[in-house]
């Protein structure tokens, strides 16, 4: 379950379908890998309607122009005061839209989230430090009538799961997005498939496993914040129930680093957890260190797929790229390089048809092709 289902927040919110307005706060990471929640949930919420994104260096601009090249009319402001004069009035939420390596608040960043509070803005936090817990949030939220909400705390450890094997009770096909680093857009492309999948006939169904999926309206788990003997216990619990709560013709699993990543053992759980039949691999064709690990290579797409397929028994069934750094035509030289290297489908989820994903599915899981109208014209 999504842990926003039933939060205060979310009860009190006067925004459109009934979610709780909120600005994001990313200043200096806005659009780039740092930035990846306030991205995200730019890109797309079920949970929040996202107002404005606090961000100086882009101040006046809109967020999706910054982002994707396209207008979706969020705009960009310098500040608290910016984002409660063009949003309307004081919004819900502040969420914390930065995702440090650090996982913790600089000095400047606990003045401001304080400072919204006491404007009577509830906060959004998907860090590692945990502000239910600092006394001085405590104290504010309790004077300003407020409410925290940790995404990445954990259950209490007499509620953890270890695994069971009801994994293997879950009757359709599970489709793991795993990339070959961190921050390389593993989440939108799992959500764009879910997307593409849902608007074709095809019941799918996505399971978060990170802060900003979560806080986007999927349910799941923040893996990384679960103690390590019971993350493939908290991912295969969090797959049965989505097979359970809605028997869907297939689920993504959103994925965690890279299982090559020497920082991040998420993706371990993942496949272990979730048994997935299949995965598709985002890559970066444009980078070559390991976002904030200069000192590691990338590797190579070969490579992480034969580490994969040799850790767990499943199969890559398509290759997705993260165009970063990319002109156009680099783009579509590396999907016809990937195409022709791995007999498989390839594709940019951001910039090319959301089609091609489908593809991806359908060629993998051919009773998934009898779910999908055809085309007519």
């Amino acid at each position: 379950m999504s842990p926003f289902s039933d939060s205060p927040a979310r009860r009190r919110s006067p925004g459109v379908g009934d979610r709780p307005t909120a600005v994001v706060y990313c200043e200096a990471n806005f659009g780039l890998v740092d930035g990846k929640t306030a991205n995200g949930l730019v890109r797309r919420s079920e949970t929040y309607e996202v107002r404005s994104v606090i961000d100086s260096h882009h101040a006046g601009r809109d967020a999706g122009m910054v982002l994707d090249g396209r207008p979706n009319g969020i705009p960009v402001v310098s500040d608290l005061d910016d984002a409660v004069r063009v949003g309307g009035g004081r919004p819900d939420v502040l969420v914390f839209g930065i995702a440090p390596s650090s996982g913790r608040l600089a000095s400047h960043e606990r003045v401001l989230l304080l400072d919204a509070m006491s404007r009577g803005m509830g906060l959004v936090n998907g860090l590692h430090e945990f502000l239910n817990d600092d006394a001085e949030f405590a104290a504010a939220a309790a004077i300003n009538d407020v409410t925290i909400i940790d995404v990445r705390r954990p259950k209490a450890t007499q509620d953890l799961k270890t695994f069971t094997g009801r994994i293997m009770d879950v009757a359709c096909p599970r489709i793991a997005v795993l990339g070959t680093d961190c921050a390389i857009g593993k989440r939108t492309t799992a959500t764009i498939l879910v997307d593409a999948l849902t608007s074709r006939g095809v019941r799918a169904v996505l399971v978060g496993t990170g802060q900003t999926g979560l806080m986007q309206g999927a349910h799941g788990i923040a893996l990384d914040a679960v103690p390590a003997q019971f993350g493939a216990g908290e991912m295969e619990a969090a797959v049965v129930d989505a097979w359970e709560d809605s028997h869907p013709d297939v689920i993504v699993i959103e994925g965690q680093g890279a299982l090559s990543h020497p920082a991040y053992s998420s993706s371990a759980f993942i496949l272990r957890g979730s048994m997935p039949h299949a995965v598709v691999l985002q890559h970066a064709p444009g980078r070559t260190v390991r976002t904030d690990f200069p000192a590691f290579a990338m590797p190579t797409p070969a490579d992480e797929v034969d580490l994969i397929e040799t850790f767990a028994a499943t199969r890559v069934i398509g290759l997705t790229i993260n165009h970063e750094g990319m002109s156009d035509a680099q783009v579509s030289a590396a999907i016809a390089l990937y195409e022709a290297t791995f007999d498989l489908p390839a594709t940019d989820a951001l910039t090319r048809s959301p089609e091609r994903l489908v593809d991806m599915v359908i060629q993998a899981f051919p009773e998934v092709a009898g779910l999908v109208p055809v085309a007519v014209g």
